[in-house]
């Protein structure tokens, strides 16, 4: 599953300390716990998981606009050339217990659904070099709502550090680094990637734990690409 990353280079409005990522002890005769934190992803029953409320391959994008609320938010199609593309929710800013950041939510549609939706798209523009960005027709926006949620990705505003990921999330079950400044955590029984990004925003990634080699598959084969060679066997370090 690809989930379209172009959003990871619009500007950032909502600028918190690393010191919030950190807030870590409460007294219980005070106000209860921040809820919905990006670390705070519940097991139920099934093997699914829950994360700010919303559960994927189960909650639709209808709900969770009732949860979160219609402010701010859009709803088109997001496409790479030669591709289908997705249907993405994407809200420019939403605070999750104390965690500012944006949040874009992928819609579970087949490629044909969504490519009879974008030929009737009232506009298509272009968000940023060849990502295109269209909008929906009205009557195409009832089955937008209605479709599952199939991934969510958060941005947030405040920069991570491995320090803080692992006392919040813990050690990952796997790691696959792609250059010099970005490396990929990965929590399977979670179905979470989180991406650290020493050079920019950190991204989280959000899917149902069943569906998770998904996501992890294009990212491996990227840190694969991207890996040194060695000249004796010619292949990738650490393989």
């Amino acid at each position: 599953m690809k989930i379209a990353l172009s959003v990871i280079a619009l500007l950032l409005l909502v600028i918190l300390g690393p010191a919030a990522w950190q807030y870590a002890h409460f007294d219980p005769n005070q106000a209860p716990p921040e809820q919905n934190l990006p670390w705070q992803i519940e097991h139920l029953p099934g093997g699914e998981t829950r994360v700010f409320g919303i559960t994927p391959g189960r909650t639709t994008l209808g709900e969770v606009t009732a949860r979160l609320g219609q402010d701010g938010m859009s709803l088109a199609i997001v496409a790479e050339p030669n591709e289908s593309g997705n249907v993405e929710m994407y809200y420019e800013t939403v605070t999750m217990g104390f965690v500012a950041g944006k949040l874009i939510i992928t819609a579970d549609l087949p490629s044909a659904t969504i490519d009879a939706m974008r030929e009737r798209a009232p506009k298509t523009e272009y968000m940023q070099s060849t990502t295109r960005k269209a909008t929906l027709a009205p009557a195409d926006r009832g089955a937008a709502l209605a479709a599952p949620v199939r991934a969510l990705a958060f941005i947030p505003s405040a920069q991570l550090d491995e320090a803080v990921v692992q006392q919040r999330f813990g050690p990952p079950a796997e790691r696959l680094r792609i250059n010099d400044h970005q490396e990929h955590l990965l929590y399977p029984a979670q179905g979470l990637d989180l991406m650290l990004d020493s050079q920019g925003r950190e991204l989280l990634q959000y899917v149902a734990p069943a569906r998770f080699e998904e996501v992890r598959a294009p990212i491996l084969k990227l840190a694969q690409s991207q890996a040194p060679t060695t000249p004796s066997t010619g292949k990738a370090s650490g393989q």
